[in-house]
């Protein structure tokens, strides 16, 4: 009983020119949220993905590469999934592929442009 009168004093919820909104409307801001952290943060992230992807499957004997753990060497060899880098002195190291951070530029640094010939 204090329910339904609690429920009748409430009243409902005031509505601009007296209708009532549609669910759409309700949830236009979670939706609009959603869509800017798609443009924002998902589809960059997707994109740069797509690129590192790309970037190990063109990987070949004679490229300058780094390491995600900072080695920087010469693939002297490329498996499916295992690469035989030579760090400088005669050591070889084999590395997963997965861990290739980038391409290096003749010149040292990242380069940019290997997959734009």
């Amino acid at each position: 009983m204090f329910f339904e009168n609690l429920a009748h004093a409430m009243g409902q919820a005031p509505v601009a020119d007296g209708q009532p909104g549609g669910p759409l409307m309700t949830f236009m801001p979670l939706i609009l949220m959603f869509v800017i952290f798609y443009f924002l943060l998902i589809r960059p992230q997707q994109k740069k993905q797509k690129e590192h992807k790309q970037m190990l499957e063109n990987l070949g004997r004679g490229d300058r590469v780094i390491t995600a753990g900072g080695l920087y060497g010469r693939v002297i060899e490329a498996k499916e999934d295992i690469l035989t880098l030579d760090v400088g002195s005669n050591v070889q190291v084999q590395v997963g592929r997965a861990f290739i951070s980038a391409v290096l530029s003749p010149e040292g640094g990242v380069n940019k442009s290997k997959d734009k010939k």
